[in-house]
């Protein structure tokens, strides 16, 4: 059979279920993983779903073509992404696959893949697709057992997180698989939890469970407002995401979370390397290296940060997105409710943990924001301005990932997304004045390029 190729993206493989993501499709892929983690000596492959309607038929698919190349399937079930590769490390498997459509709309379905270790990304994605094209696979008849991963997990986090006070938090979960353990685990630490949305339900009825868009927040800051609780989360689809809220209703964009956990790890790891994504806060920098830490400046996509903390030893890594990688007292992995976990463990230091988090430095910042266009034009466009743009007035022009602009008083950044036919720009500057400089000379250079893009700005 032919997989369809716009399905392998750089970090996973996604489609629309029925259309390009069916089980025959993913029974087919399921057998390239097995096939692939047979050539390096893995024995068993765990597997989990998220709380998408098609989750468990994918995951049955799945677990069928990993068996054919041989290996064995622990499925877990219905599980948050970062329990899957919990599990790869607590049962020794070394190697996992989730079934998830993370943040993308209902209709959506896809597959993270950890094998022997390595976050599958790029070339070895598309190693798998090569397979399916040309019928290269391994064969055998692996077996199948189920194993209830949660308590492990539960105990695992509870057993590390010390908490100096118990706090009272609100949880938003959209509907999304984190619902159904984000509860247990906040009162596990002690902490007087208000759930909200926590019934996993893949219509996604009340907002879509994507934290990076302040629209999804809204209810949860409501809650924040009008209700006891101290400090509010909010989770993406799988739970590799953590969104948060003051009790003042404001918004701590990943980026800032970032910059409490990196004082807090410096504390105990003088000199470490912390990683931030091309999306980052620029405050980021000279507050890791006031703090005796080294900060550095790395491409977006988690499996593309987690092959970065491997080669550099890194402690700690965060990406605007949300995702967090705590590699000190964790695995490395971004596990959006561990880091929530974190989080409390340093807030419950304080009386007032919103003021804590309201102190972090902050600049004038658009969330993320997308140019539309049509499948290949996002790379074609960046590829071209990467060769040719002029920005005037600018310190550097930064080139690892898309275009980051540096000026004396913000950034400029767009970048092609790796997930969708999108161009995704961010800003920041000390005031509005010079965001709005810096947007008017991205929409000069941009313009210039693809006069038929529609800014939204």
């Amino acid at each position: 059979m032919t997989a369809p190729k716009e399905i392998f993206k750089a970090y996973d493989i996604r489609g629309i279920v029925g259309k390009t993501l069916t089980p025959e499709i993913v029974e087919a892929i399921g057998h390239a993983i097995g096939s692939e983690a047979a050539l390096r000596d893995q024995k068993t492959i765990c597997i989990g779903y998220d709380g998408r309607l098609s989750g468990p038929e994918l995951a049955s698919a799945l677990s069928r073509g990993i068996r054919k190349s041989g290996l064995d399937v622990i499925n877990l079930g219905l599980v948050a992404t970062p329990m899957v590769y919990f599990a790869a490390y607590h049962l020794n498997t070394g190697s996992g696959v989730m079934v998830t459509g993370s943040h993308n709309p209902p209709e959506y379905n896809g597959l993270k893949m950890v094998v022997a270790g390595e976050t599958l990304s790029g070339d070895t994605i598309q190693r798998l697709r090569a397979r399916i094209d040309n019928n290269d696979f391994v064969h055998g008849s692996g077996t199948e057992s189920s194993h209830d991963i949660a308590p492990a997990y539960i105990e695992r986090i509870a057993s590390d997180i010390k908490l100096k006070r118990p706090l009272k938090l609100t949880v938003d979960c959209g509907n999304g698989v984190p619902g159904a353990f984000a509860g247990k685990l906040y009162r596990a630490l002690g902490c007087e939890v208000e759930e909200l949305f926590c019934e996993v339900d893949g219509h996604f009825p009340n907002h879509h469970p994507d934290p990076s868009v302040p629209e999804n927040l809204k209810d949860l800051i409501n809650n924040l407002l009008t209700g006891q609780s101290e400090i509010g989360f909010a989770f993406d689809g799988d739970g590799d995401r953590l969104g948060v809220v003051t009790k003042d209703g404001k918004i701590i964009y990943p980026d800032r979370q970032l910059l409490l956990f990196a004082e807090d790890v410096l504390k105990r790891n003088p000199k470490a390397t912390i990683i931030y994504d091309v999306k980052s806060t620029r405050n980021l920098a000279p507050w890791i290296k006031q703090r005796g830490g080294e900060p550095l400046m790395w491409k977006t996509g988690h499996s593309l940060v987690k092959a970065k903390m491997k080669e550099t030893g890194a402690a700690l890594a965060g990406e605007m997105s949300g995702h967090v990688f705590f590699k000190e007292r964790w695995y490395g992995f971004d596990d959006g409710l561990y880091s929530g976990a974190r989080l409390l463990e340093i807030l419950s230091q304080f009386d007032d943990p919103s003021a804590v988090l309201n102190a972090l430095p902050d600049s004038v910042s658009t969330p993320e924001q997308h140019i539309n266009m049509k499948e290949g034009e996002p790379h074609q466009l960046i590829s071209q301005l990467q060769a040719s743009a002029k920005f005037d007035g600018a310190d550097e022009v930064i080139t690892i990932d898309g275009l980051r602009v540096e000026y004396s008083d913000g950034f400029g950044l767009m970048r092609p997304s790796n997930t969708t036919p999108v161009i995704v720009l961010r800003f920041e500057a000390d005031n509005a004045e010079a965001l709005k400089r810096i947007q008017e000379q991205f929409r000069s250079v941009i313009l210039a390029a693809a006069p038929d893009a529609k800014l939204p700005f």
